[in-house]
């Protein structure tokens, strides 16, 4: 059996044993030691593994850290501190700090049996990083980071060629935390970056709230189609690709087609909108969608919901509403500032769909 099937083998045992592993002990028995086998190690011959590894410190005596993986002149060169599965891993006040700097080992390895975080000495010799350079999860394993795993096994065991791949591994894993926080929570400076190069008029807050909502939906839609491009060259010509059923209500208004411009002034109207419905209901439900004919303000994005229409592309300006009957009465509108006339008008439409709206009156 090589070293992936082991490693996935040992990922089974874990997500069926955990809940029945009470103590700290039983983590290192079931989980620890197995994974240490998985790397080639006896964990039976202590010139390889030593447990409870003491190196007194200073005035500190007796001080242990649960194991040590020795090379063969007598030297630790990794050093694991292990935790019960269910306990969180920090550094804070942790042995695994204080032998880094007094050992030659080049590693700390912190464990629950479930979470491995390994650590070097990247920003600083001979003291450890406080963030690790690689973090193995037993019950998600990802192929790329079982094979970096691999290298610690004692076979290929080399530490310059681990400490060279360890710095890209760190900063790999940090950039990737910080794309997916801007993918699902755009920060303003890069809101703004994408915004300026599609948008001519200025950003004011009203503007930066729809551009981040458009920034989030377009990351979405970017990776989804990354998905399916691949998909269909995977497949190449041998199957034909269903395309699925789509319901209308669930799309997302961010494909329109070329002839369809959302002006600032529909966008405008939009805002006011919204902000005489929020002491109604939360802002967030009002969502807008642009047509050749119209542009529509909807509740919770569905095209059977219209809280109104605004008819702006013509020579005069109207706002529409759409009765029980589902025909729309449009009444013009001289300015923007009209819309203030209707908000009655509006918390009506709102309160037709929703009924927990109980502010409405």
């Amino acid at each position: 059996m090589d070293f992936k099937d082991q490693i996935k083998q040992l990922s089974d045992r874990v997500s069926k044993l955990k809940d029945n592993i009470q103590t700290e002990e039983a983590t290192k028995t079931a989980f620890i030691m197995p994974f240490l086998q998985c790397l080639g190690y006896d964990v039976f011959n202590p010139l390889e593994v030593v447990p409870e590894f003491i190196s007194d410190i200073g005035t500190k005596k007796g001080e242990k850290v649960d194991y040590a993986i020795m090379q063969e002149n007598g030297e630790p060169c990794m050093l694991i501190e292990c935790k019960h599965w269910a306990q969180s891993l920090t550094l804070h006040d942790n042995q695994l700090l204080r032998y880094f700097h007094v050992t030659k080992a080049r590693f700390g390895v912190l464990t629950n049996g479930i979470i491995y975080k390994f650590y070097t000495d990247l920003v600083e010799p001979n003291k450890m990083d406080e963030k690790p350079f690689l973090e193995i999860n037993m019950l998600d394993l990802r192929e790329p980071l079982v094979e970096e795993l691999k290298k610690f096994h004692k076979s290929y065991f080399d530490v310059e060629q681990i400490i060279s791949t360890a710095s890209e591994l760190k900063y790999t894993a940090e950039l990737k935390s910080l794309i997916h926080n801007e993918m699902t929570n755009p920060s303003d400076a890069l809101v703004r970056h994408f915004a300026k190069q599609v948008y001519g008029g200025m950003l004011n807050a009203r503007m930066m709230d729809y551009f981040t909502t458009l920034v989030r939906k377009s990351f979405a839609h970017y990776v989804s189609d990354q998905i399916t491009d691949r998909l269909k060259t995977a497949l190449g010509q041998e199957t034909e690709i269903p395309q699925p059923v789509i319901n209308q209500d669930l799309v997302e208004p961010t494909i329109k087609a070329p002839s369809v411009v959302t002006t600032a002034e529909e966008l405008e109207g939009y805002y006011i909108v919204r902000s005489m419905l929020r002491p109604h209901i939360e802002a967030s439900r009002i969502v807008h969608r642009d047509a050749q004919s119209y542009f529509a303000i909807l509740l919770d994005d569905n095209n059977r919901k219209p809280v109104c229409r605004l008819h702006f592309n013509g020579g005069k300006k109207y706002v529409g509403f759409v009765g029980d009957d589902k025909k729309e009465i449009r009444y013009e509108i001289q300015s923007l500032d009209d819309l203030y006339q209707y908000e009655g008008q509006l918390a009506q439409s709102v309160k037709q769909y929703d009924k927990t709206s109980g502010s409405i009156s």
